[in-house]
């Protein structure tokens, strides 16, 4: 039986409630959804995984609030139900100078702390960004209404100069490093 992974692009198109963060002319939702279908893509070739996206098509529209956007991303995968759930946004900050991958789990020492390492790894050894760690955020929505082993990952910073050329130029190799992550947490690589 496959592997069930939800790939939630965070944020909704531009223009919408729930867009994302903007930084060196970047919009978060783009580069979400970009990364989200190239690991869906990656995840769908191998028979031991089934992925599905929170945004199939770039102008797919979730929920009609904030609260409602990040409540059905959350029931999608629910219902499915999804055995694991990875939630793809892009940083900012008003420092420039802030940069690097975080990942965000609801709690330490959990199947989702130790998928979250291997994320992390998978993406500094591809794609070059910093390791900012794992960190706790309990109070993530979509960390804690969901059913199933859940991170969300922060894939760089767009108010980074560095990391803006990294996340415009190589998103396939971010969803690569998430991909290679996630076959060395099953022990497939």
């Amino acid at each position: 039986m496959a592997i069930k992974i939800f790939i939630d692009q965070g944020h909704n198109p531009t223009g919408f409630h729930n867009a994302g963060a903007v930084g060196n002319g970047l919009n978060e939702e783009n580069i979400t959804y970009h990364v989200g279908v190239y690991l869906a893509n990656l995840l769908n070739a191998d028979p031991r995984f089934e992925a599905r996206l929170s945004r199939p098509t770039p102008t797919t529209v979730l929920g009609t609030t904030n609260a409602t956007s990040l409540a059905e991303r959350v029931r999608m995968a629910n219902e499915w139900p999804a055995n694991y759930f990875i939630s793809i946004h892009c940083n900012a900050n008003e420092n420039p100078a802030i940069n690097g991958t975080e990942v965000y789990i609801y709690q330490f020492y959990s199947q989702a702390h130790w998928l979250g390492e291997q994320i992390m790894n998978g993406i500094v050894q591809t794609v070059g960004t910093r390791n900012n760690g794992i960190r706790l955020n309990p109070s993530l929505y979509v960390l804690r209404r969901t059913q199933m082993t859940s991170l969300l990952v922060e894939l760089g910073y767009l108010t980074n100069w560095s990391d803006a050329q990294k996340l415009r130029d190589n998103q396939y190799g971010f969803a690569y490093g998430m991909f290679i992550g996630i076959m060395r947490y099953f022990g497939f690589a």
